[in-house]
């Protein structure tokens, strides 16, 4: 089968960063369904991944998580997917990726693609979705409709993938006053567009940005990039008891500076239930359909901003250029071979 993949970390720049290949099709056992890939997108964990991981034995590392397909094939464990069924996931981190004609993926992880969206649209959608929805609801605890309690939540880099979900999932879902953050007026724009109740400058002092809109602080803030820049202003405009949700690779983070305000801090990682194959496994499948769902009634939209062209070696090293550049807004797709 086609695939994209690398020997060694490279910078983007470097010719080999990147290489179209040809391997092996893989095969479907236990709880797997093969699934034909018929569009990916691209996230910073791809870029961090490229940048860092070396390959096992010698071989070829193939990146991608975000997929949409039809499965081809069910392994002997698989009840809840049959072939010809249309899905849409993101994989494990601890396997090959979804940058190839065909994948291996636990259909504990999997959902059922919306029937309103294409195989691109929805390809935007699980890796980040899954990241935003475990943030707000499992991590920071923001109570869902129908309850009375409100507060507010800061999101730092609200115009990016996990920030555009996890605006319309707060706005849609949530009692909760949303504060974006974004630089650009085309970025600010996109974070009222995804729901945003107002949005600030993250380039700019946030203490008074905040308290010229009469939130001088916030019970809720999801850190999605930059935390180790931003963090001594996150620790001032918590409220007591606040709850700080972070995502990103800060090389440390002193959680001391929150004890006096009594506030929590909390890591959010989409991979960690199938990378160590945990009991609520099943509950990625679940929040999947769920979103299917939403998507379906017009509750929650896609976050696509732009196509790339089909999946190639050329087209994804455009994509991972992007993404280091901080320039990203919403989420690339590509879509076919």
């Amino acid at each position: 089968m086609k695939a994209v993949g690398y020997k060694k970390p490279l910078p983007i720049s470097d010719p080999e960063s990147l290489l179209d290949i040809e391997v092996a099709d893989p095969e479907a056992t236990g709880h797997d369904l093969l699934v034909e890939v018929k569009a990916i997108s691209v996230n910073p964990v791809d870029v961090k991944v490229r940048a860092s991981a070396k390959p096992e034995d010698g071989g070829y590392k193939i990146l991608g998580w975000d997929a949409a397909g039809v499965v081809k094939a069910a392994g002997s464990d698989v009840s809840m997917f049959k072939p010809g069924d249309e899905v849409f996931y993101a994989g494990s981190i601890a396997r090959q990726g979804t940058d190839a004609e065909f994948h291996v993926v636990d259909e504990r992880i999997v959902g059922k693609k919306p029937s309103s969206l294409g195989f691109r649209e929805a390809a935007a959608l699980p890796l980040t979705t899954m990241t935003a929805w475990e943030l707000l609801f499992d991590r920071l605890g923001v109570p869902p409709e129908p309850s009375p309690m409100n507060g507010s939540l800061l999101i730092v880099g609200a115009a990016g993938g996990v920030g555009s979900i996890l605006t319309q999932l707060a706005r849609q879902l949530t009692r909760v006053t949303i504060i974006a953050t974004a630089s650009s007026p085309e970025s600010r724009q996109w974070c009222l567009d995804m729901g945003a109740h107002h949005v600030v400058d993250h380039f700019q002092p946030l203490a008074p940005q905040l308290r010229d809109i009469n939130f001088p602080e916030v019970e809720y803030i999801a850190s999605l990039t930059a935390t180790t820049m931003h963090y001594p202003e996150l620790v001032e405009v918590i409220a007591p008891q606040g709850k700080l949700g972070v995502i990103d690779d800060p090389k440390a983070l002193d959680a001391v500076p929150l004890k006096r305000k009594c506030a929590s801090l909390h890591w959010e990682f989409m991979f960690a239930r199938s990378l160590f194959g945990t009991p609520d496994m099943i509950e990625q499948h679940r929040l999947l359909n769920r979103v299917a769902e939403l998507v379906d009634v017009g509750v929650i939209r896609t976050t696509i901003t732009d196509t790339a062209g089909q999946i190639n070696a050329a087209n994804l090293k455009k994509v991972h250029a992007l993404i280091e550049s901080g320039r990203a807004r919403g989420k690339m797709v590509l879509e076919g071979f």
